[in-house]
């Protein structure tokens, strides 16, 4: 398998994971103490440095109100 950091899918998500966050108005620094987490560690997802699990992803959609069913079948059509 190829490795998918800076694909035009993982770009893609990481559009839209920002949109949704600005959305919600919510900061990075908002977001991450959502998560239990750091800023660093939104920072890191957002700027394409680490990957979102599939459990993180389910999670990021409950705080963020969005479809995970919708952005994954959104994200199948971004051509690679």
């Amino acid at each position: 398998m190829a490795k998918t950091l800076s694909t035009a899918r993982h770009r893609a998500l990481i559009a839209l994971l920002i949109a949704k966050r600005e959305a919600a108005g919510l900061t990075q620094s908002e977001l991450a103490a959502k998560l239990g987490e750091y800023q660093s560690f939104v920072a890191r997802l957002e700027s394409g440095q680490r990957r979102v699990d599939v459990v993180e992803f389910l999670e990021l959609a409950g705080l963020l109100g969005f479809d995970p069913h919708q952005v994954i079948d959104q994200l199948s059509r971004v051509e690679e």
